[in-house]
């Protein structure tokens, strides 16, 4: 049984704690206590002083190594570049985004490192190839997972990085187990790869194109840009206009957080809260120059929420728009609705009335969290209001955008979304607000409806094929 003594404590039994058991002859240990592990230096353009000199940022940090292809520079004090500078061995793992992607530094090239990056730098001869091979495997076992933290971004952070057992044999068998995963990897790179594609062909071929798809169209790459096109900044400032006029009226409320976008010195930043920080490692592709990145929350005229929980009657004017009226092959069926009770009805302010063209968004429970459905008023029964229950979040977007072009974005979201579900096994929940700070890729009105018409005429072409 493994045991574990901290300072003058008791040793602890950790047997529940170790993710599987290990040779006699290896002893588990935390990260902390056969390496020093650091995170890298932060950069602020305005605020950074010295000279140049080249860095690694997540973008550059493989599993299969160190990619060169692109390598940025920011200014260095003197004192820093100790501090800072890779050393052949280094361990580099992500901390956000991908978390725990890792790669070895194997070079004598002058090179640095930011914040986006965790620098491990073993004792002795411990084999930092090795520790790349259990990053690998903990990361395929969703390990590191349970000790990441955060929302809409996952973060590895030090003080969990620090948290993890991790195994540890003795050095001549951690340099026997290089080798020999290392002789067979590209066999297993080979077997896994032709696995795959034909699982994929055979399984998920046309959610794989619908996906394809989706991933295009939101990178701008479905149809062409027209330079005549009103870019996408002047939009955003229309929309932010008829915000605006809506909080003069009391129909909005303002957003205490708010979020501006834009791009600077080849990069882009947020302003939140009066702070501006570089986004640059969370953009998670490029998009055309008339373009503009926002966040979901800045591009709708109502406050970003679920429905209330609803008193049901048998029978009256007015419904309750629940999760199973967005139905799972596609569409809304309102004859699924429940009657809402009069008394009920009357605590409703109108703003929660559903309208034609709001985005509905499954909010809980596993197999229909994170489906997206349009509502319109041609799915009514009847002359009555409809309002959402909890369970369904609505999105009511600016009338300068299209509702096609919004729904397919958040259609190429909802695989992400589906996996934002906290709480029980039998009830998770989407928070509003993972969905209101999503990255919006925002383009000229005019190609948001050529991009809408183009992904509709393809899953047409696809569904006649199937």
């Amino acid at each position: 049984m493994p045991y574990e003594k901290v300072g003058k404590n008791e040793p602890v039994c950790i047997a529940d704690e170790v993710p599987f058991e290990i040779p006699e002859s290896w002893e588990w240990v935390r990260l902390n206590t056969i390496a020093v592990s650091e995170l890298g230096k932060t950069l602020d353009k305005a605020k950074n002083t010295g000279e140049y000199h080249p860095y690694l940022c997540s973008i550059n940090v493989y599993w299969d190594g160190v990619d060169l292809t692109k390598v940025k520079q920011a200014k260095f004090e003197e004192s820093e570049l100790p501090k800072y500078r890779l050393y052949p061995g280094d361990l580099l793992i992500c901390e956000g985004g991908d978390v725990g992607r890792s790669a070895v530094w194997n070079s004598e090239a002058e090179m640095y490192y930011q914040n986006a990056l965790h620098r491990v730098r073993f004792f002795g001869e411990i084999n930092p190839y090795y520790f790349h091979m259990v990053m690998e495997c903990y990361k395929g076992n969703k390990i590191l997972d349970e000790h990441s933290k955060g929302m809409t971004i996952k973060h590895l952070v030090q003080s969990s990085l620090n948290s993890i057992y991790f195994p540890l044999p003795p050095l001549a068998e951690q340099s026997r187990i290089v080798d020999a995963l290392s002789s067979i990897q590209s066999q297993l790179e080979h077997y896994n790869t032709v696995e795959s594609e034909l699982s994929n062909l055979n399984n998920s071929f046309p959610g794989i194109l619908r996906k394809s798809i989706l991933q295009q169209a939101v990178m701008g790459k479905l149809v062409p840009q027209d330079e005549n096109d009103e870019p996408a900044s002047i939009l955003l400032e229309r929309i932010r206009a008829e915000k605006q006029a809506l909080i003069i009226a009391g129909k909005l409320k303002k957003d205490k957080h708010e979020s501006i976008i834009y791009r600077r010195d080849n990069s882009h930043y947020e302003k939140l809260d009066g702070v501006e920080r570089c986004l640059d490692d969370e953009i998670p592709f490029e998009i055309p120059a008339s373009w503009e990145w926002c966040r979901v929350k800045d591009i709708v005229i109502k406050e970003i929420k679920r429905g209330k929980s609803p008193q049901y009657a048998n029978s009256g004017r007015n419904y309750v728009f629940a999760q199973k009226c967005n139905v799972k092959t596609g569409g809304i069926d309102m004859t699924l609705a429940k009657f809402l009770s009069d008394a009920t009805f009357e605590k409703y302010p109108r703003d929660e009335y559903m309208l034609d063209e709001d985005i509905v968004i499954n909010s809980t429970g596993n197999g229909t969290l994170g489906r997206i459905g349009i509502f319109h008023d041609s799915d009514r029964i009847g002359v009555g209001e409809v309002v959402p229950d909890s369970h369904v979040t609505v999105i009511r977007k600016s009338q300068h955008i299209s509702t096609m072009y919004v729904f397919y974005v958040l259609k190429y979201y909802q695989p992400y979304l589906e996996k934002q579900g906290e709480g029980s096994t039998n009830q998770t929940e989407l928070k509003p607000t993972i969905i209101s700070d999503l990255l919006f890729p925002l383009p000229p009105y005019n190609e948001q409806q050529q991009i809408a018409e183009r992904i509709a005429q393809s899953f047409t072409s696809m569904t006649a094929l199937s």
